[in-house]
């Protein structure tokens, strides 16, 4: 069975599944898309990660980390650790411009690719960064735990792209469909699984 588990067993089996042994050399591509997709679609336990950013005494930005995808929580490891709040940019440059005073973050909020702290970190503060971070690509990490447990994932978005390249509407729109079943599923069971037994359920809309 191609699809086993790897980079290479599932580009065999997108291809198998198209009938078309004439596509290898752009199944990677159809494969890189349905990633990119992945990453905006799925909000797992798993793909939650954790590092700690430090940051620059009289400068208010530190980068983001190059995997980042969406923030879980920040919180300032000083004698007590503290949850920094979320602002929105206008109220970070109304309440904290940069060059006003400084002191211990106690709010933070995100531009391009960094998180900018308010007031201005005025020395070297560690950070707690707790966040989805985006799935290596199977390009680079030939295996992941996503493409094992769940390969249909992978290979109904893949599906979805080549069905779309080839113009081929009728599949484009099987393939569609079972992606977003998968999608759907997987996300709901995560979602249940965290919140199972507990009595009292809190989501963020």
């Amino acid at each position: 069975m191609s699809l086993d588990g790897t980079y290479a067993g599932l580009k065999l089996s997108v291809a198998d599944w198209l009938h078309r042994s004439d596509l290898l050399t752009v199944i990677p591509d159809f494969i890189a898309i349905a990633e990119s997709r992945i990453a905006r679609d799925l909000r797992l336990r798993r793909m939650v990660s954790t590092t700690t950013l430090s940051t620059v005494a009289g400068t208010q930005s530190v980068t983001l980390p190059t995997d980042y995808l969406e923030v879980e929580n920040i919180s300032v490891l000083t004698a007590i650790e503290r949850n920094l709040v979320y602002v929105n940019i206008e109220a970070m440059n109304v309440k904290y411009p940069s060059g006003s005073a400084s002191g211990t973050p106690v709010a933070y909020t995100l531009e391009g690719d960094t998180v900018l702290f308010g007031p201005v970190p005025d020395a070297v503060y560690s950070i707690s960064f707790l966040y989805y971070a985006k799935i290596a690509a199977l390009s680079v990490t030939p295996t992941n735990w996503l493409l094992t447990n769940h390969p249909g994932v992978y290979l109904f978005g893949a599906l979805a792209e080549a069905a779309d390249y080839t113009q081929d509407a009728p599949n484009a729109q099987k393939w569609e469909a079972k992606y977003q079943q998968a999608i759907k599923q997987l996300q709901d069971e995560d979602d249940k699984s965290m919140f199972s037994g507990s009595a009292l359920r809190v989501r963020n809309l």
